[in-house]
Parts: C-alpha cells; sequence; structure tokens
C-alpha cells in the first residue's frame, strides 16, 4: 500500500497551478474565464464530471460580495486571481468565512492582490514539499500494520485529523477577524 499512496501523494503535491504568467493581462468574458479554470486546473478534479466553476457560482460569489463586480461584462485580471483564491479556500471554508476573510483582509486598501497571489504560490510550493516529506514518514510508521483494511482506515484517519486540524485553525482564525 505504501507505494500507491506516495504515487497519489506526489501526484497532489504537483498539480499545476494558474500562474501568476497564466493569467492573461486584459480582461475576460465569463466563459473565457470558465475555460481558463478548466483547462488549467482540469487535474484538480475528483471526477471528470466535476465543475471547477460556473456561471452560477461567479454570479453567487459576486452577489454575495466576495467577489467584485464585472465591468461591462467582462472580468479583469484582479478578478481571476480572487476566482482562484475562492476556488482554493472553497476546498475548506464556508463561503461565509471566505467572505469574513476578504472583507477583513482582501477588499482593503493598501492590500496588493498580485503580491499576495505570488506569495501564496511560492509558499504553497514550499508547503507541498513539506508536507510530502511528513506524509512519508507517516505513511512509513503505519507499515507495522499487516492488515491492509486496518492500514487504510488508519491512514484515511490519520489525513482527516491533520485536514480537521488546519480547518478548524482557519476558522478560529478567520473568527478574530469578525
Amino acid at each position: 500500500m505504501n507505494e500507491p499512496i506516495q504515487d497519489l501523494l506526489r501526484e497532489l503535491v504537483n498539480t499545476p497551478e494558474i500562474e501568476v504568467s497564466d493569467i492573461p493581462k486584459l480582461d475576460l468574458y465569463m466563459d473565457q474565464v470558465i475555460t481558463l479554470f478548466e483547462n488549467t486546473l482540469e487535474q484538480t478534479k475528483r471526477n471528470a464530471d466535476d465543475k471547477l466553476l460556473t456561471k452560477t457560482m461567479i454570479n453567487n460569489y459576486t452577489k454575495d460580495k466576495i467577489l467584485q463586480p464585472a465591468r461591462n461584462k467582462k472580468y479583469s485580471p484582479e478578478h481571476i486571481i480572487q476566482m482562484v483564491l475562492i476556488y482554493h479556500l472553497k476546498q475548506s471554508l464556508s463561503i461565509g468565512d471566505i467572505k469574513t476573510l476578504f472583507q477583513s483582509t482582501l477588499h482593503q486598501d493598501g492590500v496588493d492582490l498580485w503580491q499576495v497571489y505570488r506569495d501564496f504560490l511560492e509558499h504553497k510550493g514550499e508547503q507541498s514539499r513539506q508536507i510530502e516529506m511528513q506524509m512519508n514518514e507517516q505513511i512509513a510508521a503505519l507499515e507495522r500494520v499487516d492488515n491492509e483494511q486496518e492500514r487504510m482506515l488508519l491512514t484515511v484517519l490519520a489525513l482527516t485529523h491533520h485536514a480537521n486540524i488546519y480547518k478548524r485553525l482557519a476558522e478560529k482564525l478567520i473568527d478574530q477577524l469578525k
């Protein structure tokens, strides 16, 4: 079981991202934004039929004041960055938490969205390498369990425990912004 998990982990760590250089320096229509997400982040889908971004999602983000309204039905490069950040955050946080976070941070004067995004991508890369090393250690530690089903269950329990701690910490930080 060790090798298949390490292969999956390697695949997740090396998942493509919408890089700064991938973001067009001109405004895009909604369909073009959705196509950018689908083409670049397709590997992040759990199932082939999953939608990464839809017109309804974009309209709801705008209605909830998480995303700034489009100008002349076009979305700026800054809109795209905001949508990428929302995409990442909504994997773990509620839309309400994302709204609180953005209104208390990203939507404030003096926040350099482009720099935040560059720093996020850099930190994400470093974090991915650290996670890969930590997970390899945990996988090796669980090899002592002979029963394959028990080992799988323990692995999933350990992963969800980590995810829950990180999620709860993020929620508590957001609660302090309210």
